[in-house]
């Protein structure tokens, strides 16, 4: 799941958390599931860390070319 897109973790998280928060889940489900949405949200976190560096590297760019003008 870590190649996921962000937005489909994001669908596939939310719909556990709709699942557990309206227990239609099985119990023998429950820990798979939790272990899921765990996962996601790790790989959600990183590339919005990811994402966070490659902002932060333009922003310093484009604030380097500033400064040379």
């Amino acid at each position: 799941m870590t190649d996921a897109k962000y937005s489909k973790s994001i669908e596939k998280l939310e719909e556990i958390i709709q699942k557990i928060e309206n227990e239609t889940i099985d119990v023998d489900e429950l820990a798979d599931k939790v272990k899921e949405a765990v996962s996601l949200i790790k790989s959600c976190k990183a590339k919005i860390e990811k994402a966070e560096l490659e902002v932060k590297k333009v922003v310093d760019g484009f604030e380097a070319d500033k400064e040379d003008a």
